[in-house]
């Protein structure tokens, strides 16, 4: 475009303006003339009208139908922020500023890439600026306004749904197996009906969810298949634990709604009769109970609380060799024979990871000003207490702390000791690389393994030696005195094992991988060894029991 003005010739630029339309619901976007439309319409209108500053609408259409404006993860706009990124538009044009977002903290994102790029916003309603102050104050009002706009339709929206369940309303969601929805009213489906009361009339008999699942398995009974708005088809397979648990205690059959923990009459018809819905729940609580029992009886420290980087649970699992038994933490997809779904750590010797954790998490508290009597000797108290959640990567161990611990301890009282603001530990390490073939973890044995108490024990002997040698070290505690009235034991004790600070790390190596002698104990190693690693490593090597003599 080109215009003379006083014998100069001048040259007006081109402004790229997109258009960025959206609507919350998809309700009337089926119509010839949608909501989409008349936005477009009016902002094509105000781009017509500034033809004489030189903008151009761009042919690309960047439209949102029946997504909300809370979040930014909607396709038009991703396309409008990647063509802004490669600079092909020089203004965003919108009907109103809500229609871009109803997120002051994202529009404050928006606003910025749009100022890296040299881009200007425009919302043809509402005539600001966005280059003055006055026109981002008033930005910022609207914005807020609209983002309180949202929040108040979802309280108006969360109030309705819980009115509604508190008069047994079926309001949607996946529909339970034993029934359907039709005419947006629960029915029962007969045939779906009679296996509801075949899996909780067997539980009762078989008093296992595993066993339920494979009697299920067995006889054929599946999951209900259900079908997404995408066509996709998915359920109709072989039911898991976890389905049956949640399945067992869906109170949806004896004819209520549960909401927020409070259970209300339901306006359907129940499938159970309460007497075997509440039998099965008591035989679920004993069980739960009896599992808790076992939990704290078995000597995995972290069971429950240690996860692989992609989120899968670790559980304790152990194999036995010569009369031996070594203890391992195995990813849950492993274990669930789901190789693609597990991470890049799967198993680590359980004895190893616990020993790091432990001793990372006891400098932890006694660095953030935690009181030594506070911390609890027994190590299952400690983890229980402070520890939310362990998340093992390929070098690194993340510990998740919990924010202030209200947990029974040891002696039976309760704790709440809070912590600093720094509730994430990080712990470098490397796991080892253990072979397997078809699934068995092939561990190096002496020609006599030792047994994994007495490895387990001499593990955290060194732990604690190690631990007691770096506070004296850094200055935390002034003599191994000090570290006896902390520990309660006698001062020639903690001076014995303190030795243990100083040993080879290939004899932990060999404690580790299970290859040391079995004879040996905490009390060969702290009284007779060398100071000298190589001499260390030859005098058990040559006769485990010579150190002791």
């Amino acid at each position: 475009m080109i215009w003379e003005k006083s014998g100069t010739m001048n040259v007006l630029k081109l402004t790229r303006c997109a258009v960025y339309t959206r609507k919350s619901s998809e309700h009337n976007l089926d119509l010839a003339f949608t909501s989409l439309d008349a936005q477009r319409e009016a902002c094509e209108a105000y781009i017509k009208s500034q033809a004489h500053e030189g903008w151009c609408l761009l042919p690309d259409r960047y439209d949102d139908g029946g997504l909300s404006g809370a979040s930014l993860a909607r396709p038009a706009l991703q396309t409008l922020l990647a063509d802004v990124r490669d600079r092909k538009v020089d203004i965003v044009v919108v009907y109103k500023v809500d229609r871009l977002t109803r997120s002051l903290a994202d529009f404050a994102k928006l606003i910025e890439l749009f100022d890296a790029q040299a881009v200007s916003f425009v919302a043809v309603t509402q005539q600001f600026n966005t280059t003055t102050s006055m026109g981002r104050l008033t930005l910022n009002i609207l914005l807020s306004f609209a983002q309180f706009e949202r929040e108040v339709i979802g309280e108006r929206v969360r109030d309705k749904i819980a009115a509604s369940k508190r008069r047994g309303i079926w309001v949607g969601g996946p529909v339970p197996l034993g029934y359907a929805a039709v005419d947006k009213r629960i029915i029962i489906v007969p045939a779906e009906a009679e296996t509801v009361r075949t899996i909780f009339e067997h539980y009762l008999e078989l008093g296992s969810l595993r066993a339920l699942a494979a009697d299920l398995d067995r006889r054929g009974i599946r999951s209900k298949p259900r079908q997404r708005s995408n066509g996709r088809t998915i359920g109709g397979g072989c039911f898991g634990v976890g389905a049956l648990a949640y399945l067992l205690k869906n109170r949806f059959y004896i004819g209520e709604v549960v909401y927020r923990g409070e259970a209300h009459q339901g306006d359907h018809e129940p499938i159970l009769d309460r007497a075997l819905f509440a039998a099965v729940q008591m035989r679920l609580a004993a069980r739960a109970v009896e599992w808790r029992r076992r939990l704290r009886a078995a000597p995995a420290l972290l069971s429950g609380c240690v996860f692989d980087e992609r989120g899968n649970r670790m559980s304790p699992s152990h194999t036995n060799k010569r009369g031996a038994r070594y203890r391992y933490y195995v990813s849950q997809a492993v274990l669930a024979n789901k190789p693609v779904a597990a991470g890049a750590i799967r198993r680590v010797p359980a004895a190893e990871i616990e020993c790091l954790i432990i001793t990372a998490l006891r400098h932890h508290l006694q660095a953030n000003g935690i009181a030594a009597h506070s911390i609890p000797n027994n190590e299952r108290a400690l983890v229980e207490r402070h520890i939310e959640r362990a998340t093992l990567t390929s070098k690194t161990i993340n510990l998740q702390l919990r924010q202030v611990a209200d947990i029974p301890d040891h002696s039976g009282q309760h704790a709440t000791e809070p912590f600093s603001p720094a509730t994430m530990i990080t712990i470098p390490w490397s796991p080892p690389v253990l072979a397997t073939v078809k699934g068995i973890i092939h561990v190096p044995a002496h020609n006599t393994p030792i047994k994994p108490s007495r490895r387990d024990a001499l593990l955290i002997a060194i732990a604690k030696a190690r631990q007691w040698m770096d506070d004296l070290a850094c200055g935390r505690l002034a003599d191994f005195a000090a570290i006896a009235r902390r520990e309660g034991k006698v001062e020639r004790h903690v001076r014995l094992l303190a030795s243990l600070a100083f040993l080879s790390p290939r004899i932990i190596s060999a404690l580790l991988d299970g290859t040391a002698p079995a004879d040996l104990t905490v009390t060969t190693l702290v009284r007779a060894l060398p100071l000298s690693w190589a001499d260390q490593e030859r005098c058990l090597a040559g006769n485990p029991g010579a150190a002791s003599t």
